[in-house]
């Protein structure tokens, strides 16, 4: 089957003034047919929110919401009770399940706030829902795969509702690894946050998305120091 490319100036874009989103799927006023997903991937936005602004309070069920901060501080308050502030090395898991009202705002007046934020369709639909985060060491995904999301709460990373592992790695130029896929079946999408690298042969620069599926494992070459975060998914739902 073939590779799935997506070059990072063809993705959705929406600069609302307070936000500068960027869709790699359909997304809001964003639609393209051949870009719903990819297996159980639905949403990859790329946004930047300015000082002191964000999303006010609003609905989510059945999706699994990962943010990941790039830079900055970022605010989240939940109808679950929670309150915490997010930044780099965090990780932020909600599993909306049943149903779920939460706002995210830029904690900081005088800078901005960037993040991934990414949406996984549920393994089983209307659980109760929950929220999980944690800080990762940056150190440890220098040359070397470093796991943030699974699904077993046992193993490291926040915890969702599916069959998905997210790694992240942070490659010195001319560096190498390879990932091993958990599941043969699963279809991994490497998402280049920065620099410029090589996913099993694909050159791809600051931005860009590969989909790769029937594979077992797949390398990844940095051709710059290059940031990229593997997103192993069930291609099914």
């Amino acid at each position: 089957m073939e590779n799935i490319l997506h070059k990072a100036n063809s993705r959705g874009h929406a600069n609302h003034g307070w936000l500068d989103s960027h869709h790699t799927f359909s997304f809001a006023n964003y639609y393209d047919p051949h870009r719903m997903n990819f297996g159980v991937l639905r949403v990859l936005n790329d946004d930047v929110i300015a000082g002191g602004r964000g999303f006010g309070k609003h609905p989510h069920e059945n999706m699994e919401i990962i943010s990941i901060p790039l830079y900055g501080d970022l605010e989240h308050e939940d109808s679950m009770g929670n309150k915490e502030v997010i930044k780099e090395g965090d990780v932020q898991a909600m599993s909306a399940g049943t149903g779920v009202f939460h706002s995210e705002y830029n904690k900081n007046e005088d800078k901005e706030v960037h993040l991934l934020q990414i949406w996984i369709l549920p393994k089983k639909r209307n659980i109760e829902p929950t929220y999980s985060q944690i800080s990762m060491k940056l150190e440890d995904r220098k040359n070397k795969l470093q796991q943030i999301v699974s699904p077993n709460s046992d193993d490291a990373g926040v915890t969702i509702n599916q069959d998905a592992w997210f790694n992240i790695t942070e490659l010195d130029a001319g560096n190498s690894i390879q990932y091993q896929l958990n599941d043969s079946t699963n279809g991994v999408y490497a998402f280049v946050i920065e620099g410029d690298a090589r996913v099993n042969d694909q050159k791809l620069n600051k931005r860009d998305g590969l989909g790769i599926q029937e594979v077992e494992t797949i390398d990844i070459t940095a051709d710059t120091k290059a940031k990229v975060l593997i997103m192993e998914v069930p291609m099914s739902f």
